[in-house]
């Protein structure tokens, strides 16, 4: 069995271009999302950028950022 690798940081001198990395996602207390798990929802609360509260009918779950599995609609 093999650790999985790190990912391989970028060299300033290197020849090829860096690696693109996507803004994290903002969400404000309305917004419809889906998440992979828990389905469609709607966003309740924000706690200072790190986490958000979403309503999926019949569970609230807090998701806590990067958001991985959670965009909005």
């Amino acid at each position: 069995m093999t650790k999985p690798s790190a990912p391989k940081r970028f060299l300033p001198t290197s020849p090829f271009k860096a690696p693109v990395t996507p803004p994290p996602q903002q969400f404000a207390v309305g917004d419809q999302v889906t998440h992979d798990v828990h389905g469609l929802g709607r966003v309740t609360g924000i706690e200072n950028g790190t986490a958000a509260v979403v309503d999926f009918g019949s569970v609230q779950e807090r998701i806590v950022s990067p958001y991985a599995k959670m965009t909005k609609l």
